[in-house]
């Protein structure tokens, strides 16, 4: 890795973290429970929020909040 700031295309600094960390939550043994919670959030009252975020994410989009 480089040790100048400029990174070029992407930022592998930040890949890196995101990397480690999704490993380290994929051997920690809570992915079933927070699977469960995203999809008890999934079929609340909630649902339908969530699921505009996700559609607004997959089209590079983002959601518009008012106040």
């Amino acid at each position: 890795m480089s040790k100048t700031p400029n990174q070029g295309e992407g930022d592998y600094i930040s890949a890196k973290k995101f990397d480690d960390k999704e490993a380290a939550f994929a051997k920690s043994g809570k992915v079933s429970s927070a699977a469960k919670a995203a999809r008890e959030a999934l079929d609340g009252p909630e649902g339908a929020d969530l699921e505009s975020a996700r559609a607004a994410s997959a089209k590079g989009g983002s959601l518009k909040r008012g106040g």
